[in-house]
């Protein structure tokens, strides 16, 4: 059996007038995260965790922010895609082990639709993604509720390898 690890990290500014979406479900919030796409805080992690784990670059290069194709997109598009670029190199998804940092809004009761959202967009069983949320205490730019961030750790392993 061959398994790499990866590991993601993402951020995104909060601001006024757009949808909040983490891990392709819409919170309840007066706010929403800034990007090209539909910012997708949670997803953008797991992406560049998935394509780190593959030796595969990052998210930006793949889906760059300057590329008309990806304006507001559905960030559970990117990750079914960024799937699809693993298996091409003969890799499947293990597991993910993510964690949320965001004062607001409290996101313990979305994280079972988050769960079984990416479970079934990455084709994994809900019980192989694990997401945690925490706050930073109000300290920084989390704390002062200017933005959220993300950090996601994969397992991918080699179907060339498995054992039989």
């Amino acid at each position: 059996m061959k398994i790499r690890v990866g590991f993601g990290y993402d951020v995104h500014q909060l601001v006024e007038n757009r949808d909040l979406w983490i891990g392709g479900v819409k919170l309840h919030h007066a706010k929403g995260l800034a990007g090209h796409s539909d910012a997708d805080v949670l997803i953008h992690a797991i992406c560049d965790a998935l394509l780190g784990a593959a030796n595969m670059r990052d998210i930006g290069y793949h889906f760059p922010d300057n590329d008309a194709e990806f304006k507001d997109i559905d960030s559970k598009i990117l990750l079914r895609k960024t799937v699809e670029l693993i298996a091409g190199k003969g890799y499947t998804v293990c597991n993910i082990d993510a964690t949320v940092c965001a004062e607001h809004p409290k996101l313990n009761p979305y994280i079972p639709e988050m769960q079984r959202v990416l479970a079934e967009v990455m084709g994994i069983d809900a019980d192989d993604v694990s997401i945690k949320a925490t706050t930073t205490e109000k300290l920084g730019f989390t704390g002062r509720e200017e933005g959220i961030s993300a950090y996601a750790t994969v397992l991918i392993e080699d179907k060339k390898y498995r054992l039989l």
